[in-house]
């Protein structure tokens, strides 16, 4: 799928970005390219550390901002494949610091949907989060925004051959600024107690690998316009809190600001255009404006079927839960705490 194709990752040196290109060298040996397009400089550096670049010359790196579209053109000259991540994550940065916010998520995937435009890109996947599902806070808001133009795209697309979709997905295991390497950070420098927001919090769960391998999906299957959102477990924070540190006391902090007690990734309205594909659910376009695909189209494609009207997923009515136990196996397993960057 990959191999012979140029790809591009925006925001591809946090987290994610890692993680998607270690998968994609173990998986396609032959992708012609890999850009990382970020503006962090640093970053940048300790991913050359990772990946020399005289043992890995398919790995090319451009500094550059999402905002500035001239230079994400020129960036996506030849690219075959675009993974849009770059955004402003924090919740309360996005609430301190709104016009930036507003800059990077929505403005930024307005230049990426126009670059891979104009430069001929076959298929784009931009990555969303829970928080975009019924927000509450800016940065939930922006990437509500973010996925409405990225899904209206395929309307403006004329006759290029190119798909646009999105992913979205809970919290990150281990992914920076996330609560894991937050707690476990506090038991370093030796916290006497760990702190929660709520008792009751809860929130979706899933790992860099398994976030890679749905874009994957995507990429491999969209015929563009669907949101893609995966059967993942749910977890109870103070759950987390044990498996990290289960003889410090939790302490309740109090939520933050633009924080939600739960996180949902389909509403009840949203499951009028909800289809069920066996290990993933997908959101399709609500309006076609050029004649697109229609809901049974989709439908046939991916073997699907509608879910019942009123379906909504969220994370404490969940079926699927984590326990302490398969938290601690999956931090021993999954968190990489030496390339969180």
């Amino acid at each position: 799928m990959l191999n012979n194709k140029t790809v591009l990752i925006t925001g591809g040196s946090g987290s994610f970005g890692n993680k998607f290109v270690e998968v994609i060298l173990r998986e396609f040996p032959n992708v012609k390219k890999i850009i990382i397009y970020s503006r962090g400089e640093l970053k940048q550096f300790n991913m050359k550390q990772r990946w020399p670049e005289k043992d890995y010359p398919q790995l090319r790196y451009f500094i550059g901002d999402v905002r500035d579209k001239d230079r994400l053109i020129r960036a996506c000259e030849g690219v075959d494949v675009i993974i849009h991540a770059a955004a402003i994550k924090q919740v309360d940065t996005a609430e301190y610091n709104p016009d930036e916010c507003i800059k990077t998520n929505v403005g930024g995937a307005q230049n990426v949907i126009d670059a891979a435009l104009r430069c001929g890109v076959q298929d784009v996947v931009a990555l969303s989060t829970d928080k975009a599902c019924a927000p509450i806070n800016l940065y939930g808001a922006t990437k509500l925004t973010s996925d409405k133009l990225f899904v209206a795209a395929n309307n403006i697309s004329g006759r290029k051959d190119i798909r646009f979709s999105v992913v979205r997905y809970g919290n990150v295991m281990g992914s920076r600024g996330s609560v894991i390497p937050f707690f476990q950070e506090k038991v370093k420098e030796g916290a006497k107690e760990l702190p929660i927001t709520d008792m009751r919090m809860t929130r979706f769960n899933i790992t860099l690998e398994e976030g890679v391998q749905l874009v994957l999906f995507a990429l491999r299957h969209h015929l563009g316009g669907e949101i893609f959102i995966p059967k993942i477990p749910s977890y109870h924070i103070c759950d987390v809190a044990r498996a990290i540190a289960p003889d410090l006391p939790q302490v309740e902090v109090g939520i933050r600001p633009g924080e939600k007690l739960h996180e949902e990734m389909i509403t009840a309205t949203d499951s009028l255009n909800t289809i069920d594909l066996g290990e993933r659910y997908a959101i399709l376009p609500s309006i076609s404006f050029n004649g697109n695909r229609t809901k049974e189209e989709y439908i046939k494609h991916y073997g699907a079927k509608p879910v019942k009207e009123g379906f909504h997923y969220s994370s404490d009515t969940n079926d699927t839960w984590e326990t302490v136990e398969s938290i601690k196996e999956k931090i021993a397993r999954y968190v990489d705490t030496e390339h969180i960057i």
